[in-house]
């Protein structure tokens, strides 16, 4: 776990350099600290200290109210340079807040272009008010839409931008914020073969999950609120998605015992976090099963997958045709044949519907695999 540490003491350390090589378009702004209070301008300062020296008798003569009108002067050429200064930055804030849901609407509707150059626009201006916490969340969005697109060393540097503004401004190591960062850049290693770093990357993440979870165990009584509840179950459901994560890169790689430990450990979680009908534990549920068939226990599978399916139609999963899909495969490694394309045509009429072409495609080569599997048994039986 030490390379991932030594990646997170470079990004508490260092915040320029990244952002050109990320890919963005740079301005030349000053990486600051968010300040509440703008200060006023130097011009409205030096007017004020030359109208004092021409003006001797202003302390001299409060009594008569020209003490009284000067310092009314004064706070006006202060509080107008001010309260430019403010309405400024709040038409900025304004600007980058329109540009965010410009973003956002562009991405639903998939046009992932448009959604960038929002994006852009938008982290510039959060530079130029100095606004941390608008710098981190947009270069997260600017870090996720690369991932979506594939563009997973843009998604790496962009990501690390936005660890570098959480660490270098106190956020501590294992803050949830930044275990949910460092898992998706453990996942980006895990696809870019970078095995070493992944490995680190994921074992930091749920270790530093475990050891918030045993510390709120340990609280005394007076301290167990609705908010440290509140924090329980989010930094266990974060250590679920955590080992869902490791569990689909372990299976990648055949390594089946650690990622059906990893499954199991998720599904616990979700479980006891989210219910028994929830549909991520469906698909953990399904998941599991996967794995279990995969290394030959067919019928620990096959009853997990039925009850996953037997959930998922009383809950409306709408997913209910992935469910199914895989029950039609672990049914055809059995040798159920006829079962297995009961399913699979239930499946494939439910994913039509969903409109889910990649489920569709996976299910009609299930069923081609089947068709292929009735001509050899009749081969078999004729020969």
């Amino acid at each position: 776990m030490a390379a991932y540490r030594a990646v997170l003491a470079v990004l508490r350390r260092t915040q320029s350099g990244i952002f050109g090589s990320a890919g963005l378009r740079r301005r030349s702004i000053a990486v600051q600290s968010f300040s509440v209070t703008s200060q006023p301008e130097a011009g409205a300062s030096s007017r004020c200290l030359i109208a004092q020296s021409r003006h001797g008798h202003f302390r001299r003569n409060v009594q008569t109210g020209a003490g009284v009108l000067w310092a009314a002067v004064a706070f006006s050429l202060f509080s107008s340079s001010e309260e430019n200064k403010r309405d400024e930055a709040q038409k900025k804030e304004d600007e980058m807040i329109l540009l965010l849901k410009k973003a956002k609407l562009s991405i639903h509707r998939g046009q992932m272009q448009a959604a960038s150059s929002f994006l852009h626009q938008a982290v510039a201006l959060a530079h130029q008010t100095h606004n941390t916490q608008a710098i981190i969340y947009t270069y997260s969005q600017m870090a996720n839409l690369a991932y979506v697109q594939g563009q997973l060393e843009n998604a790496e540097k962009l990501f690390k931008a936005a660890m570098s503004f959480m660490l270098s401004g106190g956020t501590p190591e294992d803050d949830n914020a930044v275990i949910e960062m460092s898992l998706k850049l453990a996942t980006i290693y895990a696809e870019r073969n970078k095995a070493e770093l992944a490995e680190h990357g994921f074992k930091f993440c749920t270790e530093s999950l475990e050891a918030k979870l045993e510390k709120h165990k340990e609280l005394p009584a007076e301290k167990q609120t609705e908010e440290a509840e509140a924090l329980r179950k989010e930094t266990r459901l974060l250590l679920g998605l955590c080992l869902d994560s490791r569990a689909r890169y372990r299976a990648s790689n055949l390594h089946l015992n650690h990622a059906r430990e990893d499954y199991q450990g998720a599904l616990n979680i979700c479980r006891q976090e989210q219910g028994e009908t929830h549909p991520q534990t469906l698909v953990l549920m399904s998941d599991l099963a996967t794995i279990l068939d995969l290394q030959g226990r067919h019928d620990e599978a096959l009853v997990l997958i039925q009850q996953a399916v037997d959930l998922s139609r009383a809950a409306g999963h709408l997913e209910q045709h992935v469910l199914l899909g895989n029950m039609a495969g672990i049914l055809l490694h059995t040798g159920r044949l006829e079962d297995s394309v009961r399913f699979y045509q239930e499946a494939l009429s439910l994913a039509q519907q969903a409109g889910d072409q990649e489920a569709v495609h996976s299910i009609q080569e299930g069923l081609k695999e089947v068709k292929k599997r009735r001509s050899q048994s009749k081969d078999e039986a004729a020969g």
